[in-house]
């Protein structure tokens, strides 16, 4: 069951939270109407949402930089058992906990940063990560430690791609003098931003779609699908090298 606050109360809280990145509908009052990407991040979740189990029944789930709490709303209207919710802003999470209440869901939110959830001590049957890979000064890092300490089956990942589209076959190995590969527009590249991008100094390495699919594999994970542009369903694959992690404080 919703919460029972009036429109005028609702529409009051939102103001006050905001501004809104995630564009959540709460009885009837959108808390981003104006975002500049349009119904965000609903528009996406509708191209990929066939993708994901129907029913999660069950399941756990972790919604890595959950922002307003968008995708976690969703995982819980299917049905998970638990789902966890973390991002470290503040505002975000106090977004996501009063959509939660309105929406009328135990919806559990936490202040954590994707480099500490070994802090969880728990692994999820369903992790997301999604729209975080490119705002992170260490992001192969982040993957490698979702892989070994959070994920244990599905992961969801989306990330921001720039560049070829094309993902050639690539070699296992390559000889030092062989050069030219480099400049083949699908060999996989990371795109780094020294300052801003889209007024953002939070955007820091923008893969090509070749490079996110690798450093999936890299990190562990085997790609189901991508059934989304820029969405990738994959699955924890049991047989996969855990690459070693540094020691973190």
């Amino acid at each position: 069951m919703g919460s029972s606050q009036s429109t005028i109360a609702i529409e009051k809280r939102i103001s006050e939270l905001g501004p809104w990145f995630h564009n959540i509908v709460l009885q009837g009052v959108p808390t981003a109407p104006d975002h500049f990407l349009g119904d965000y991040p609903a528009m996406k979740w509708r191209n990929f949402q066939h993708a994901i189990p129907a029913d999660l029944s069950g399941m756990s789930v972790l919604d890595v930089g959950c922002n307003g709490g968008f995708y976690s709303i969703e995982m819980k209207r299917r049905g998970a058992r638990r789902v966890l919710g973390i991002d470290h802003d503040v505002q975000y999470l106090d977004q996501a906990r009063f959509a939660a209440e309105v929406t009328g869901l135990d919806i559990e939110f936490r202040c954590l940063s994707v480099y500490e959830v070994a802090k969880l001590g728990e692994r999820f049957d369903l992790v997301l990560f999604m729209g975080v890979f490119y705002h992170l000064r260490h992001p192969l890092l982040a993957l490698d430690l979702l892989r070994r300490h959070a994920a244990s089956d599905w992961f969801i990942f989306q990330s921001m791609l720039r560049g070829s589209r094309t993902v050639p076959k690539i070699e296992e190995n390559y000889a030092f003098w062989e050069t030219a590969l480099f400049d083949q527009p699908g060999f996989p590249k990371m795109h780094f931003i020294e300052n801003e991008y889209s007024q953002d100094p939070t955007n820091w390495w923008i893969p090509n779609r070749a490079c996110a699919e690798a450093v999936l594999r890299s990190a562990g994970f085997r790609i189901e699908s991508m059934p989304e542009d820029e969405v990738f369903v994959c699955r924890a694959d049991p047989g996969a090298y855990l690459h070693e992690l540094p020691e973190l404080d």
